[in-house]
């Protein structure tokens, strides 16, 4: 049995929309829930932990359940094996952004989680063509935005001296170089093979399982044969150097 906890906002909820259900497809039994608000900031997650402040809405499994919680009640609910971090995607690009909140919520987690491994999720580059790549966050090229995501939270990791970076960013900007629609609005994952690459990359990462034959097809919108082939390959190749 595997307990993920998400500290997180929309990209953790793309992230584990799939994720027991490709666990449960490769016989693992895994559970994940992901706290909840949408666009939430390193800072804000601060800030809230620091309050206690009861805003998560709770999802399980990928389903919201209608509860809402706080950080420290959330991370003594159960022996948590993995608990994920992440910054909100605009601001990403810019280790400054990190500081000092992501060394105050990691230490949170060591204290009321000791015994889960800490994990960065990584976040994706805006779509090419996008308004908020474009002209919010001021980037040419999504390839230049996620070059700035990689290396910041590479940085954010070393910081906190996180057990893994789960490269979700990396497995988005494969799928957006095969030519597939990574994105549903611009920002957030598409929610097909967007969800399902990232999910798979997720799998990976915290199980160490092969993920290239991964028979799970439970999909929210039609998904072709091409497309599940092209996602896989996208989450396989996310941990080959480049």
């Amino acid at each position: 049995m595997i307990s993920v906890l998400s500290i997180a906002n929309s990209f953790g909820q793309d992230a584990q929309r799939y994720l027991h259900g490709i666990a449960k497809a490769d016989g693992t039994e895994l559970t994940c829930v992901n706290l909840y608000i949408g666009g939430c900031s390193l800072w804000r997650h601060f800030k809230n932990m620091k309050a206690d402040a009861a805003e998560y809405s709770l999802e399980f499994n990928g389903e919201s359940t209608g509860f809402f919680t706080d950080i420290k009640t959330a991370l003594l609910s159960r022996r948590w094996d993995y608990v994920t971090l992440q910054q909100a995607s605009h601001e990403s690009p810019e280790f400054k952004n990190y500081e000092p909140y992501l060394p105050c919520l990691a230490d949170c987690v060591r204290e009321y989680a000791p015994e889960a491994k800490l994990a960065i999720h990584q976040t994706w580059a805006y779509a090419q063509g996008s308004q908020r790549l474009h002209e919010e966050l001021g980037y040419a090229d999504q390839h230049d935005m996620f070059r700035d995501i990689e290396a910041a939270y590479a940085q954010a990791a070393g910081m906190v001296q996180a057990d893994l970076v789960i490269p979700a960013g990396r497995a988005m900007m494969n799928l957006a170089e095969a030519g597939l629609p990574a994105h549903r609005d611009g920002f957030h994952a598409s929610l097909g093979a967007g969800r399902y690459a990232i999910a798979l990359t997720w799998y990976h990462a915290l199980t160490g399982r092969d993920i290239a034959e991964n028979s799970f097809k439970d999909f929210d919108v039609p998904v072709t044969g091409e497309e599940i082939a092209i996602a896989r390959k996208a989450a396989v190749e996310a941990f080959s150097d480049r």
